[in-house]
C-alpha cells in the first residue's frame, strides 16, 4: 500500500478555506500554485501587518518540537494565522464572508437620542419636557421653574371666596329637644330587654319561671268544685202566674218553678231540668206547652209527667217552701220522685 503524502500548512490552509466556500455557497478560490509554502517557523511567528492589525492580535509562538514535526494544536493555530495573514494579500481574494443577522429593533428612547444630534433637538429630559410642555401647556413642573414662575407673575392678593348663605332652615325641619324623664328611662328599659339577644334571654327566662310558679301553686291549691248554694230563694208567689213556667233560674240553678195544676190541685214546683232518660237538659216549648228533650225526643206535660219517647219516669221535684220573709225557698238537698208517690209530701209543693 502506498505511503499517505504528507500535507503542507498551506495546503491545509487551502482545504479549510475550500470547505468554507462550500458551506457558504461561494466559488472557492484557490492560493496560485507558484507560491511557495512558508516555513514553520514563518507560519509559527505573526506578521507585521498582521500584528497592526486590530482585529487579529499578535499571539505568541508556540515552541517548535525539537523532533520537526507539529502537533495538531500547532497545525491549527498555523492555519488560523496563514488565514489572517492571506487576507491581507492582493492576490489572495478573501472569502465572502456570511450575511449579518438583522439588527435589533431599538426602542424609542434609543431612537430619540440618535435623533436628537442631527436634528439639533433637545438631548435631556428636562429639556424634551420643557419642549413638549410649551408656555400655554399645562403639565409638571420642576422646583426651579416653579420659582421662577412665581418671581415672573406679579404678586396680587387673591380675595377669598365666599359661599352663598344657607337658607334658613323651616321650624318643621329643627331637631326636636329629648325629653328627659320616666318615658325616656322606660324606653332605655324596653331596649336593653328587647333589643339585644342578652336581653331576650333573660325575658324569656322571667317568663318561663313565672308559668313554672303559677303552676306549681295551682298544683298545691286544692282542687274543689265550686257549686252553687243547695238553698236559694227564688221570690214571693206572686211573682209566678198560673199556668207560668219560669226559667231565669234554669242556668245557674238547673231548675224550673212552674205553678200548674197536679190532679186537680194547684200547685208551684221546683222542676229538676234533668231528663229521666239518659240525663240530658229538655228545654220548655212555650207553643207546645211541653218540656222536650233534645237528645233522643222524650216529651213531659208541664207538671212534669212523661208521655213521649224513651223517658221511662216523670221528672223529679225539689223540695220547696216558704220561708220567714215570705219568699219560696228552694233546698236541692231533698228530690221527691213520682212514681214512688212521694209527690203527695207537702215540701214537694206549694199550695197556691
Amino acid at each position: 500500500m502506498a505511503e499517505q503524502k504528507k500535507l503542507s500548512v498551506a495546503e491545509i490552509l487551502a482545504l479549510a478555506r475550500k470547505q468554507k466556500a462550500e458551506a457558504s455557497g461561494a466559488p472557492a478560490e484557490t492560493p496560485p500554485v507558484a507560491e511557495a509554502a512558508p516555513p514553520a517557523e514563518a507560519v509559527a511567528e505573526p506578521t507585521a501587518e498582521a500584528a497592526s492589525t486590530p482585529e487579529a492580535p499578535a499571539k505568541p509562538a508556540a515552541p517548535k518540537p525539537a523532533g520537526g514535526k507539529m502537533s495538531v494544536a500547532e497545525m491549527i493555530a498555523a492555519a488560523r494565522a496563514g488565514g489572517a495573514a492571506g487576507a491581507k494579500k492582493p492576490e489572495a481574494a478573501a472569502p465572502k464572508e456570511a450575511p449579518k443577522p438583522a439588527d435589533k429593533p431599538k426602542p424609542a428612547a434609543a431612537k430619540k437620542e440618535e435623533a436628537g444630534p442631527k436634528t439639533g433637538g433637545p438631548k435631556n429630559t428636562a429639556s424634551i419636557l420643557a419642549a413638549a410642555r410649551g408656555a400655554a401647556k399645562p403639565g409638571p413642573i420642576t422646583k426651579a421653574e416653579a420659582a421662577a414662575k412665581e418671581k415672573a407673575e406679579p404678586a396680587t392678593e387673591k380675595a377669598p371666596k365666599q359661599a352663598p348663605p344657607m337658607p334658613v332652615r323651616p321650624a318643621a325641619a329643627m331637631p326636636k329637644a329629648a325629653k328627659a324623664g320616666a318615658a325616656d328611662d322606660r324606653r332605655g328599659f324596653l331596649s336593653v330587654m328587647f333589643g339585644s339577644m342578652l336581653g331576650l334571654g333573660y325575658t324569656a327566662l322571667a317568663a318561663a319561671g313565672g308559668l313554672w310558679s303559677l303552676g306549681l301553686a295551682r298544683f298545691l291549691y286544692p282542687n274543689i268544685l265550686t257549686e252553687p248554694p243547695s238553698q236559694f230563694k227564688v221570690g214571693f208567689p206572686s211573682d209566678f202566674a198560673p199556668g207560668k213556667v219560669e226559667e231565669k233560674f234554669k242556668a245557674q240553678f238547673g231548675v224550673w218553678i212552674v205553678n200548674t195544676e197536679y190532679n186537680g190541685q194547684p200547685q208551684i214546683a221546683a222542676i229538676r231540668t234533668v231528663c229521666t232518660h239518659l240525663g240530658c237538659t229538655p228545654n220548655w216549648l212555650e207553643a207546645e206547652q211541653k218540656f222536650k228533650c233534645p237528645c233522643h225526643g222524650s216529651g213531659f206535660y208541664k207538671d212534669g209527667i212523661n208521655f213521649e219517647g224513651p223517658a221511662p219516669r216523670p221528672l223529679e221535684r225539689y223540695a220547696i217552701t216558704l220561708s220567714d220573709d215570705g219568699q219560696l225557698q228552694v233546698d236541692k238537698s231533698k228530690l221527691f220522685f213520682e212514681e214512688m208517690g212521694q209527690w203527695s209530701d207537702p215540701q214537694s209543693f206549694y199550695s197556691a
